[in-house]
Order: C-alpha cells, then structure tokens, then sequence
C-alpha cells in the first residue's frame, strides 16, 4: 500500500483508538474554513476596507478558480476510491465534493487565513500567527478525517498562499489605475471563459467498478468548478459596474453600518445555502446553475449591496484600516 494510505490508515487507527473524540472538532474546523471565513471578505470591503476587501474576494475567489482547475486536470481518485480501507470520518465523505487532488478546503483556508495573516502582519503578530496556525490545522483536518492526502493538502495550501501572494502584486501593480483595473477584467474574463471551455471540453477517466458503474462520474466532479467560474465573473463584473458607476467607500463611523453589514451576510449565507438550491440550480441545472447562483452572489455583494449600504449610510470619505 502507498505510503500517503499507509498515513491516513495510521490515523484511521488513531480516531478509532481515542474513540473518535476529535473527530467534531476537525470536522467544525474543515466547515468553518469553506463555510463562514469566506464570509470575512465582504465584512472587510463593506465595513472596513474596500480595498482589502477586494484583495480578500480576489485570493479566494481565484484560488478557488484554480484549484477546480487542477483538480480537474489531474483527477486524482479520493481515498476511499483508491483503498476500500480507507474510512473517513462522520459526514464527512458525503461532503466531500470533487476530485482529490488538491484540497479544496487546505485552498481555501490558505487564502481567506493567509490574506488576513499578511493584512495584520505588522499591527497584530499574534493574530496573523493564529491564522497561520488555523492553516496548518485545517489542513491536517482533511488527513484526519480521512478526506485527502498528505500530498493533496501541502499542494492546496502551497497553491492559496501563491495566489495570495500573486494578488499582493497585482493590487500593487494596479493602485488606483481605473486602465490597468480595466485590462485585469478583460483578462479575468477570458480567463473565466478559457476556463470553461478547458474543463468542458477536456477528456476525463471513466474507470468503472465492479458492477459496471462508474467509479467517479466526471459531470458531478465539474460542479465546484462552476461555482468558482460564476463566483469569478460575478466578481470580475461587478467590480466593473461599481469602479465606474458606483464609486464605493466604507461610510466610516456611521451608526447604521455594523446592522446593514450583519444583514447583507444574511442574505448571502441564504442564497448560498438554501435559495439558490430551489431557485437557479433546478432551472438551469447543477453546472450553469451553480455558475448563476455564484455569480448572483458575488455581482450582490460588490455592485448591490454597497448601494443598499450608501443609501442609508452616505458615502464614504475614507477607508478604515483592517491592520
């Protein structure tokens, strides 16, 4: 047996031998890395800093983009697929979503932890050290609970922190520039629609089982990936609509802020987690469904909701400091 399964098989025996006590907590740690810090980003650009709030949308968003894309070219078989002695942990096989390699939620937590550990860095060490920490910790969660790889987590997390670092380059290199912000949309575009083409078009494994079925049915492992594009879009146009039509600044100091922050989350975690699953995925299907609902969500959350916000709070003079 491959080391990587020899590995995982030694903490299958750990979970069974402490009687599955840490179980829960890796399992709320692996949740709250892909369901609620990806909420953070639209704290920070609605009542912090637009700009960092951007940088935030920007590494997770596109990290999530390009780890479909791996995913999707490597195809690599969970675990349990490979080794019927590999036993995850709970639930949390069955949410578990897409190939294995590389982890989804190592990615994830990589960019939304690692882009606050570099915003606090200088002011607050002892916070950027914790998200540090909280990276490592999520990432051994996807080994203990028997989900991925050892491989698959260092790979997912060595690709979050080069999409944050890229996006720290990019925000630099585009400063207030309205032409240059122009031209990165018009790439993010083509990019998003290569994208589509490329995991649409390509070939896939159609390995079959004993019984004849297919070990892993491609269709449903494309699904994150149009999440990723439809978010990606939802961005890269909304940003559009707000630099130019919009002009957003956090109203700093207004009283109504916090609420209309707390209330624009819960639009979001609603449309995210039960709307859009009785709305647009039905009506147009799990691929361009998902695609739709992203972007609803992210067009939302840059070009709308900041409306909403200047609408009961005024404009923006200038922006607070996330540090």
């Amino acid at each position: 047996m491959p080391l990587d399964l020899q590995y995982l098989l030694w903490l299958q025996d750990l979970r069974a031998a402490t009687g599955g006590i840490f179980d829960e907590f890796f399992n709320a740690l692996s949740k709250f890395a892909v369901e609620i810090m990806p909420l953070l980003p639209f704290v920070i650009f609605w009542g912090l800093s637009r700009k960092w709030g951007y940088r935030f949308m920007l590494t997770h968003t596109f990290g999530e983009l390009l780890n479909g894309i791996i995913k999707l070219t490597v195809c690599a078989y969970r675990p349990w697929i490979r080794s019927d002695k590999i036993v995850p942990a709970g639930d949390s096989k069955t949410a578990a979503t897409g190939y294995s390699f590389p982890s989804g939620h190592s990615q994830s937590a990589g960019a939304v932890y690692g882009t606050a550990a570099v915003a606090v860095w200088k002011k607050k060490r002892w916070l950027a050290v914790l998200c540090i920490v909280l990276i490592l910790l999520t990432g051994f969660s996807r080994n203990f609970l028997g989900v991925h790889t050892p491989q698959d987590v260092v790979v997912g997390i060595a690709e979050a922190l080069i999409v944050v670092w890229l996006a720290g380059l990019l925000m630099k290199w585009m400063g207030e520039n309205e032409k240059r912000a122009d031209i990165m949309t018009v790439v993010g575009i083509l990019f998003v629609i290569g994208s589509l083409l490329y995991i649409t078009l390509k070939s896939y494994p159609m390995d079959l089982a004993e019984d004849g079925k297919l070990l892993v049915d491609p269709k449903s492992m494309m699904n994150d990936a149009f999440k990723a594009c439809g978010a990606a879009f939802g961005l890269l146009i909304g940003s559009y609509v707000e630099r130019h039509y919009i002009h957003f600044r956090v109203p700093k100091g207004s009283k109504l802020l916090p609420l209309l922050v707390g209330v624009g989350l819960g639009i979001l975690y609603g449309w995210k987690y039960y709307f859009a699953g009785g709305t647009v995925i039905p009506l147009l299907g799990k691929h361009w469904g998902n695609f739709a609902a992203r972007f609803i969500m992210l067009f939302f959350a840059v070009a709308l909701w900041p409306l909403v916000i200047r609408r009961f709070c005024g404009d923006g003079t200038e922006e607070a400091a996330v540090k």
